[in-house]
Order: C-alpha cells, then structure tokens, then sequence
C-alpha cells in the first residue's frame, strides 16, 4: 500500500482503531466488528496476545485490500514480523530502528514523536505522518502550537484520546486520531462486540467528514 493511499484514507476517515487485547480471539473478533462497523483504519498492537497471529487471520479474512496495520513496533525484527504476518502500515512509538526497517520494506509508518527534535528525526527517517504521542501531555492546545512550525506534517495524536479530546484535536488541525481504550472498551478482553459497534458508530459520528 502507498503512503498516498494511507494519507489520503486518515485524512477521509480521520479515525485509527487501536487494539490491544489479551485474548486473541476476542482481539481478532474486535478487529473484524470494527471493520464491519465502517472502520477503515486499524492498528493491532504487538503488545497483545499473539498479534501476529491476529494480523494474519484478520488480513485472510478482510483480504489485502483492508488497511490493517500493526502498532508498538520497536524494532527492525518487529517491522518484518508484521510486514511478514501481512499488515500493510506500521506504526512506532518513537523513532527508532523500526521506522527505517518499515520504509525499507515499502511499508508506510506513522512514528511516535512528541517534541520538535522528535518530530525533526522521524521526518528524517522518512515517516509518512507522525504520531504525537501520548498526545495526553499537551492536548490541543501544543498540538496547535506544534504544527506554526511543522505546517505542512501530517499529525495523528494518539493517548488519552476519548471523543471529546477527538473532536478537540482535530479542530486544532490533526489529520486524524488514534482511539484505543475509549473506543475499543474491553472487547479485545471478550467484552460485547455489540457495544464495540456503538461505540465505533458515535467515534464515526465525531470523526467523519
């Protein structure tokens, strides 16, 4: 997948799922309901439960044309592991070995960066936008100080990110934002995927031009 056609979905979409589960059937279940609840973006972080397995039995049954990405990716092993279990974006929370592994391997990343300095080196390193987080610590109001001198980069803030913060956030000139908790609750732990469903629908509400 492009960094054009990812950009271009953030910026239609406005709105990355995170998950994170401890049960990977229930994290497997989360991303389909997602999907079928009009999420077009999602990130399955390494951090759950056999993720890599989720990925790959989540791209068989979507097919390559789903944006399904992998998250927490913090090393070059990382960024082939997801690439290998068939994510099609990656993101970091930092800048390190694994945004330079995604851009070599055709993979467009969203690399974590909360300072300018940050934000200088994951352009650097080739970052097709950057993810500010946790975007918890400033909030809006840095996010729009942030962006007088990066005018033209591409923000996705992510942490701490519930629909008010979303709608706040994106009014400062975010690209999209990134929701875990808020919107995810706890079906990646068996919690109801029908509440998963309502919950995405008011996210859409919020984020959705």
């Amino acid at each position: 997948m492009s960094a054009a056609h990812l950009l271009s979905t953030l910026d239609r979409e406005r709105l990355l799922a995170i998950v994170r589960g401890t049960d990977a059937q229930a994290a497997l279940d989360t991303v389909l309901t997602l999907f079928r609840s009009g999420v077009e973006i999602i990130e399955v972080s390494l951090t759950s439960t056999d993720a890599l397995s989720v990925i790959e039995k989540a791209r068989t049954e979507l097919g390559p044309g789903a944006l399904l990405g992998a998250g927490t990716l913090l090393t070059a092993g990382d960024a082939h592991a997801a690439a290998s279990a068939g994510a099609c974006f990656g993101v970091t929370p930092g800048v390190g070995d694994a945004v330079s592994a995604c851009r070599a391997l055709g993979l467009p990343v969203l690399a974590g960066a909360v300072t300018p300095t940050e934000v200088i080196a994951a352009l650097g390193e080739g970052a097709t936008a950057v993810k500010l987080f946790p975007a918890s610590i400033g909030g809006p109001a840095y996010l729009r100080a942030l962006r007088d001198p990066f005018p033209e980069v591409a923000f996705v803030p992510v942490g701490g990110v519930d629909a008010e913060a979303a709608r706040a956030h994106l009014a400062a000139g975010a690209l999209a934002v990134g929701v875990g908790g808020p919107l995810v609750g706890d079906a990646a732990r068996g919690g109801s995927l029908d509440a998963l469903a309502g919950r995405a629908a008011r996210f859409r509400e919020v984020t959705r031009r």
